[in-house]
């Protein structure tokens, strides 16, 4: 049986909105997902279009290196 999933294999959990920056799943529900029934999982699903949004793209979410002077 195949579990369907929004897995990018991109996990890095955003701080300021604590979803997953590749899916939008939190933390709690990226482990919980393949006890959760069907219907939780596509619950979930149906909100993750939304949730990415709220995520900032990584460009943002990182402070820019800052070089040593020589």
């Amino acid at each position: 049986m195949t579990i369907e999933t929004p897995c990018t294999k991109v996990c890095v959990i955003d701080a300021a909105t604590g979803f997953c920056a590749g899916c939008g799943r939190t933390g709690g529900e990226i482990g919980a997902w393949m006890g959760m029934h069907p219907g939780q999982r596509r619950y979930i699903m149906d909100q993750l279009p939304e949730r990415m949004t709220t995520i900032a793209p990584r460009a943002q979410r990182c402070a820019p290196l800052r070089r040593a002077r020589s």
